[in-house]
C-alpha cells in the first residue's frame, strides 16, 4: 500500500484513540433536535449514541418535543401564543402539553432499547412558573429551579442514558412546560459536562449566513469548525437576525452560556449529515460548529518533545519533493526555530523562521507543513502570518524563502521573486543547481 495512504489512515486512527482516551468517563450532554426524531436518519444517530457511550462516555439525551406538542395541541383544538420563543398556554393545555413530550421520550428510550441500552426516563427537574413579566401572564411556562444531581449520577455510574422530557415539576407537584435546549444547557452547566451538543435539522455556521471574525478558521466550503468565545460573540453581536440566522443565532447563545458556566465544549452539528455525531465528538475536523473556552489548538512554540510528531508530519511533504527532509538530529538543533498548529494534543501543522548569522537583517521560512485533512481550514496562512509579524517585531528588513513548487501560494502573501545571490551566506551554501529552488523575498 502507498505510504502516503498508511500515514493518512494512520492519523485518522491516532485521532479516534487520542479523543477516546480523553473523553472516556466524561459526561455528554445531546439535544435532539424534533425534526431528527421523525428523520430518516434517527436511526443511524441512535446507532451513533450507542457507539459513544460503548467508548466509555456517559450520555444523557434531552428531546425536543416542539413539533409532537404542536401537533397535539392543534388535534385537542388547543390555542397557545408564543413570547420571547416560549410558548404560552391555558392550564388545560399542560396535560396534553405532558404527554407529548413523554412521548417523545418515549420514543427515544425505546430507540436506544432497540440496540440494547438502558435508558431511564425520569422527574428530575424542580421548576417554578415564569409568572407575568412586562403585563405578560406566562401561565404554564416555567423556568428551571433545581435539577436533582444526585438522582442522575447515580444512574450514570449504572451505565444507563437518562432521558429528560421538557418538563419540570414545583415543590407542590405542579407540572410546567420548559424549553428543551434551555434545559439541556442547564443540566450540561450544572454538571460540569465536558461536551453538549446540539444535534439539530440543519443548522450551520457559515460564511455565507453569519458575519465571523478574521480570527476565525474557515474550511474552503465556507463552514466554520470553532469559534472561541470572543469570536462567538463577534458573531453574535455582528450578524443580523433573520429567518435564515434566528434559531442557529440562539443555539450560538446557549453554547456561549453552557461555556460560561462551566462546560468544556458545545457544539451545532447538523443532524441531517450521516455520522457527524460520531464525527464532531472522534475527529480534529469534526462536522459541524464547536465553541470552546479554551485547550482546543491554535499556534504555539515547538519542544523538543514534537520531533517525533513533526518527522512525521513532514514525511509525505519529502515523499513528494516539497520539502527537503530533516533528522531528528537537525531538529534537535533548531527546534527553537519552529513553531506548530496544535489541536487536541496533535500537531497538525509546522513552519519555521531561521536567521543566519552573516545577515542578521533577514530571515528564511522554511518547513511550513499541513497536514492534508487540514490543509482546507486556513492554517497554513495563519503560520506565515504569524511568522511574518514575528520578523518585523525582531526589527528584520526582510524574510525569504526557498521552494520548487508552491511560489503561487506565496505570492498572495506579497513574496516576490528574488535572486539566490541574496539570501545568506549559510543559506546559499545549502542551495543546489539540481534542485534549483527558486528564492521569493518580502521586504518588511
Amino acid at each position: 500500500m502507498d505510504s502516503a495512504i498508511i500515514y493518512a489512515n494512520a492519523e485518522k486512527i491516532r485521532g479516534v484513540l487520542r479523543y477516546v482516551s480523553r473523553f472516556k468517563d466524561a459526561i455528554i450532554v445531546i439535544h435532539l433536535d424534533d425534526d431528527i426524531l421523525n428523520s430518516t436518519l434517527f436511526s443511524s444517530h441512535i446507532h451513533d449514541i450507542a457507539f459513544v457511550h460503548e467508548a466509555g462516555l456517559k450520555v444523557i439525551i434531552v428531546p425536543g418535543a416542539k413539533k409532537r406538542i404542536d401537533s397535539i395541541l392543534t388535534d385537542a383544538g388547543c390555542s397557545w401564543t408564543n413570547k420571547n420563543s416560549i410558548r404560552i398556554t391555558d392550564e388545560k393545555a399542560i396535560p396534553l402539553i405532558k404527554m407529548a413530550a413523554f412521548d417523545v421520550s418515549n420514543q427515544v428510550m425505546t430507540s436506544l432499547a432497540e440496540v440494547g441500552l438502558t435508558a431511564v426516563i425520569g422527574n428530575w427537574v424542580r421548576a417554578r412558573g415564569i409568572g407575568v413579566i412586562d403585563g405578560v401572564d406566562y401561565c404554564t411556562a416555567g423556568e428551571i429551579d433545581k435539577i436533582n444531581l444526585e438522582s442522575l449520577e447515580s444512574i450514570l455510574a449504572q451505565k444507563h442514558i437518562p432521558i429528560f422530557p421538557c418538563i419540570g415539576w414545583s415543590g407542590q407537584g405542579k407540572p410546567y412546560n420548559i424549553s428543551s435546549v434551555r434545559l439541556a444547557t442547564e443540566i450540561a452547566s450544572r454538571l460540569h459536562a465536558q461536551k453538549l451538543f446540539f444535534l439539530t435539522s440543519g443548522d450551520s455556521v457559515t460564511t455565507e449566513s453569519f458575519s465571523i471574525p478574521s480570527s476565525a478558521i474557515v474550511t474552503d466550503n465556507g463552514s466554520i469548525p470553532a469559534l472561541d468565545l470572543d469570536e462567538a460573540n463577534y458573531v453574535l453581536e455582528n450578524t443580523p437576525a433573520n429567518q435564515k440566522t434566528d434559531r442557529t443565532l440562539s443555539l450560538i447563545r446557549q453554547c456561549v452560556i453552557a461555556c460560561r458556566q462551566n462546560v468544556e465544549r458545545a457544539h451545532i452539528v447538523n443532524g441531517q449529515a450521516d455520522g457527524s455525531l460520531l464525527t464532531e465528538i472522534f475527529s480534529d475536523n469534526g462536522s459541524g460548529t464547536m465553541v470552546y473556552t479554551s485547550n482546543y489548538g491554535g499556534i504555539r512554540s515547538m519542544t523538543p518533545e514534537d520531533i517525533p510528531s513533526i518527522l512525521t508530519l513532514m514525511q509525505p511533504f519529502v515523499e513528494k519533493g516539497n520539502l527537503l527532509p530533516r533528522t531528528q538530529v537537525q531538529l534537535q538543533a533548531t527546534w527553537q526555530d519552529y513553531i506548530v498548529y496544535e489541536v487536541d494534543g496533535g500537531i497538525k501543522a509546522c513552519a519555521a523562521l531561521h536567521q543566519y548569522e552573516s545577515d542578521k537583517t533577514q530571515a528564511e521560512i522554511a518547513a511550513v507543513a499541513v497536514s492534508e485533512r487540514f490543509s482546507s481550514l486556513g492554517i497554513g496562512p495563519k503560520l506565515i502570518n504569524y511568522l511574518i509579524d514575528k520578523a518585523r517585531n525582531r526589527g528584520l528588513r526582510k524574510v525569504f524563502l526557498l521552494t520548487t513548487k508552491t511560489s503561487d501560494w506565496f505570492e498572495q502573501f506579497g513574496f516576490v521573486s528574488s535572486d539566490v545571490s541574496e539570501i545568506p551566506e549559510e543559506r546559499k551554501a545549502h542551495w543546489s543547481p539540481e534542485r534549483n529552488s527558486k528564492v521569493y523575498s518580502l521586504p518588511l
